[in-house]
């Protein structure tokens, strides 16, 4: 049990680590990468204190997953079942299965920062000197 949860401290920890990508222009070689990181949290604090959110909703994401997988394991599983006479139970189960991995899928996937978060963040590298040119 104490495994599971440190499991799932340490996936959560990481949903949170997308960061933005910065050009090396003169002013990022100029403070360095130490530096440069520092602003970043900075940055990333100001946006969440002026109510930009660092992620994107998990709820969402989880449901939307669950129920692709759902759907992905019925069809899959209909026509392994048809394969061996039992369509209708391979659809069960193929959906059963699916829904189940599509959760955890979902459960543990990174949530990507949402666009308002974003973009504050990359208004406030830039007024710093940095280029943003994209998010990893």
């Amino acid at each position: 049990m104490r495994f599971v949860l440190l499991l799932s401290f340490v996936l959560l920890a990481a949903a949170c680590a997308s960061k933005p990508i910065l050009y090396p222009n003169a002013h990022y070689q100029e403070v360095g990468e130490d530096a440069a990181d520092r602003d970043i949290e900075q940055c990333r604090e100001l946006a969440k204190d002026a109510g930009a959110s660092a992620s994107q909703g998990k709820t969402g994401q989880v449901a939307g997953s669950t129920a692709a997988g759902g759907a992905i394991g019925s069809a899959s599983g209909a026509v392994g079942g048809a394969i061996l006479g039992h369509p209708g139970r391979g659809a069960m189960v193929g959906a059963a299965s699916g829904a189940t991995a599509g959760f955890l899928r979902g459960l543990f996937r990174r949530s990507p920062p949402s666009h308002a978060f974003k973009q504050f963040v990359n208004r406030c590298l830039k007024e710093r000197g940095y280029d943003p040119v994209g998010w990893d």
